[in-house]
């Protein structure tokens, strides 16, 4: 008999995590909005007149969720390329004749009381299974005039609700928020000495800093088995309050933010294969209400009603 079929293979270690999946999507996204992206009406009753300009946008996003011992992770990675309806841009070159390119981070974790102190206090029981603590963070960059790149913080309490399958969590907040604003700057200062041009000081231009204020997410995947399919919807809610102020001089205050994206997710491979959670498709819809908390009365186009088509990947 041969050595190696005489060898008796060790078991491999216990994984770190007790779930984890790492999936890759793209999805068409449209018509998008941006605040303060308008266009002329050249109509015969308004001639003149700004109105909102919509943008197509492609995504491709890596998402990857895990389970551990004492709590759960989640990392969020879209890529956003727009049509040239929403052009790239920089100092010297305002407006590009191609689309912007965008990055945008998103990191979540949870704390579970109940399984670090091996519990079960921290929960409603018929309501609530698990009440844990919860941190995160936004990141974001964007290549145009603009300039953005937030930079946001999280943390609270985590409400994960007992649902008979899927999941249905809600993240009570504080949010705080950095960004970097092109267009943004402050009154001029005499005694700065600092160079004036058009009214501002430009040598603090750019620097945004808002106030903390509440949030509240709430993310869900309940299976639709009463269809028949392997058909589920997926999605989340976003709200965040008034934040403080914004424009060039902060002229702005910001208004109350929300956004949902709600999607019908059928697992392809399970229909096909018999193989679940391998490769899905999904059609949604995405509302955001006063975009970054942009108030419509100020900054036109702040109100976003986009269809959604995609299809995933599960790396496993």
């Amino acid at each position: 008999m041969p050595l190696a079929a005489a060898t008796v293979m060790a078991a491999p270690p216990p994984s770190f995590f007790s779930f984890s999946d790492t999936v890759v999507s793209y999805r068409f996204q449209g018509p998008s909005a941006e605040p303060g992206l308008t266009v002329p009406r050249q109509d015969g009753t308004a001639k003149g007149r700004q109105v909102a300009r919509e943008v197509p946008k492609n995504v491709v996003n890596l998402f990857h969720a895990n389970s551990w011992a004492y709590g759960t992770n989640l990392i969020s990675l879209d890529i956003l390329r727009s049509g040239s309806q929403d052009p790239a841009g920089d100092k010297r070159v305002p407006f590009k004749d191609y689309g912007a390119t965008e990055v945008y981070l998103i990191y979540r974790s949870v704390l579970s009381p109940n399984k670090i102190f091996d519990t079960t206090v921290f929960a409603i029981p018929g309501l609530v299974k698990d009440i844990g603590l919860s941190f995160g963070a936004d990141i974001n960059t964007k290549d145009t005039k603009f300039d953005s790149e937030k930079r946001a913080g999280t943390f609270g309490l985590s409400l994960a609700f007992d649902v008979p399958a899927g999941f249905v969590n809600l993240k009570v907040q504080g949010y705080k928020e950095f960004s970097r604003n092109g267009f943004a700057g402050t009154a001029p200062s005499k005694e700065s000495g600092l160079p004036v041009i058009l009214g501002f000081d430009y040598a603090h231009f750019r620097s945004v800093e808002y106030k903390m204020t509440p949030e509240f997410e709430l993310t869900y995947t309940i299976p639709l088995a009463f269809t028949g399919l392997p058909l589920a919807l997926a999605g989340f809610n976003t709200l965040i309050l008034p934040k403080g102020r914004y424009g060039q001089i902060n002229e702005n205050r910001t208004q109350v933010e929300f956004v949902s994206q709600t999607n019908l997710v059928l697992d392809i491979g399970q229909l096909i294969e018999n193989a679940p959670n391998r490769v899905e498709a999904f059609v949604g819809f995405q509302y955001w209400h006063n975009k970054f908390g942009g108030d419509p009365r100020r900054t036109p186009n702040t109100e976003e009603k986009a269809l959604i088509a995609g299809v995933a990947y599960h790396l496993k």
